[in-house]
């Protein structure tokens, strides 16, 4: 028999007489409608079964869609099993008992019919590519039909154009993008005059007019989605995009979408795509830019990326260039996003730390930048791929000056510590640690446990920025108060002695 793990009892669930979590018809628990099981670990009350696969196999279409009934606001609905189930053993020497209505039989027959059920069962995965959906599996209720044509899909898809996401697939995105995204982010906060042709007219590329008292800054960027919500990552790549803009103190103006979305059927295409756009569309609205084209491809798994253009005045210009010695180096977000996805792909990150990453990952640094610019900031970069200690080698080898890092000062997002302890590391991080070669005294530094922050790669990560000593603190006092509350004075620029170097 199958027993219960004792968990359970201390769960606080309702259990039965055997310890398994209690359900109701609607594969409710009994004291907590709010959650959901099947399978083994449970038990549905009003109709006791014995613990076979058959039965946590036929629970999980239902579980599914009580699961999206309960999301839609409707409410689940009861499931009974079959009463009884055919059970086929092997005896050894071709022969089998099978039992069903308190009958049994054993013969080599029975042997022949096991095996007739399982090479036919196996051969359908054999098969998948060439499936379709009036065949057996669909038809005998063990594949809906949405499933089937999505394995049927990504048997062999073209290269080229032949990639492209479906005229009509796009187009039907593109119209429910219009109808749900808020009226003033349709077009975005720029002036309509200066988007001559944008998403409104189906023309072969944007043309922008540029005002002549402004430079033009360009950056771009794609990286495949470490969630498997589109709307989120949608969210999150594009403050990642955007972020360069900021960086360098220009505001944004208008983007490029690059897309690929995993082979589907054309539903599920047209979804993936449609919350992806519009969770970029939520931030371009919040930061004043417009959505004017890009180009979509169908590919094995979910990317997106931006090409982003952006307007600055020339006086207000920040590069990585201009570091002096004296000024004080600020990071305006906490470190660790690389290692807490890569433990969150292996299913090693607790739920926890990635909700509290993906908020600080949500968070846009265009009201850091403006902060930076009010207190005469001219030289500042944002953290992302290459970690910490990358881009603030990049900063110190454009300036020719050194800093001293306090390693302790470093601000860390929950769980980087305890995974880097236990082994995990982003797959850049090897890549990342040849920036050590700007540090002093390495050997003594890679035994600190911060030590491997430095090298961890941040996407949507803060912005690095030089600050004069004197208003460093005043600085510092603005940037809690716009809610960058991990801000932290981290580096002090000092003289070059030969090369420059990162002193700790």
């Amino acid at each position: 028999q199958a027993s219960a793990q004792p968990w359970i009892a201390t769960s606080g669930l309702a259990t039965d007489e055997h310890g398994f979590i209690a359900l109701r018809e609607t594969l409710q628990s009994e004291s907590h409608p709010n959650v959901f099981a099947a399978g083994d670990i449970s038990a549905v009350t009003a109709h006791p079964r014995p613990k076979a696969g058959v039965f946590a196999v036929r629970q999980g279409k239902p579980l599914y869609k009580n699961l999206r009934r309960m999301l839609l606001g409707q409410p689940p609905q009861p499931f009974k099993p079959q009463k009884d189930f055919l059970r086929i053993i092997g005896t050894g020497s071709k022969s089998a008992v099978a039992c069903k209505w308190n009958l049994a039989w054993q013969s080599h027959w029975m042997w022949r019919w096991k095996e007739w059920i399982e090479f036919r069962f196996m051969d359908r995965f054999r098969q998948l590519p060439t499936m379709a959906a009036e065949e057996t599996p669909l038809q005998e209720g063990l594949m809906d039909p949405d499933t089937l044509k999505e394995l049927s899909a990504a048997a062999m898809r073209c290269g080229g154009c032949g990639s492209k996401v479906g005229s009509s697939v796009l187009g039907r995105v593109l119209e429910n993008v219009k109808a749900q995204a808020p009226s003033e982010a349709r077009s975005g906060t720029v002036a309509a005059s200066t988007i001559l042709v944008g998403l409104n007219t189906p023309d072969d590329a944007a043309v922008l007019s540029i005002p002549p008292d402004r430079l033009l800054v360009q950056t771009l960027d794609y990286f495949k989605a470490i969630l498997e919500d589109p709307y989120l990552v949608g969210q999150i790549v594009t403050h990642h995009c955007l972020s360069d803009l900021f960086a360098m103190g220009a505001d944004p103006h208008s983007v490029l979408a690059l897309a690929a979305v995993p082979f589907a059927t054309e539903r599920i295409m047209e979804d993936n795509l449609t919350q992806l756009l519009l969770g970029c569309l939520k931030v371009l609205h919040q930061s004043g830019a417009a959505l004017v084209g890009g180009h979509s491809v169908e590919d094995s798994e979910l990317g997106f990326g931006l090409s982003c253009n952006g307007l600055v005045q020339p006086e207000r210009l920040m590069t990585k260039e201009g570091l002096q010695p004296g000024q004080q180096l600020i990071v305006t977000k906490p470190l660790g996003t690389g290692v807490l996805f890569a433990a969150h792909m292996r299913a090693q990150a607790d739920g926890r730390w990635i909700d509290a990453a993906l908020d600080t990952m949500l968070q846009s640094n265009q009201a850091a930048a403006r902060c930076f610019q009010q207190y005469g900031v001219s030289t500042c970069t944002d953290v992302t791929g290459f970690g910490l200690l990358g881009h603030l080698v990049e900063m110190i080898r454009a300036s020719e000056v050194s800093v001293r890092l306090n390693l302790e000062a470093l601000p860390v997002m929950d769980g980087a510590l305890p995974l880097f302890a236990k082994g995990v590391a982003s797959s850049l991080q090897p890549q990342n640690l040849r920036a050590a070669l700007f540090l002093k005294d390495t050997d003594l530094l890679s035994q600190h446990p911060l030590y491997p922050l430095l090298f961890d790669p941040q996407t949507s990560g803060g912005l690095l920025a030089a600050v004069d000593r004197e208003r460093a603190m005043d600085c510092l006092s603005a940037l809690h108060q716009q809610g960058y509350t991990h801000s932290s004075i981290i580096a002090t620029a000092i003289p070059v002695e030969g090369t420059p170097t990162v002193y700790a």
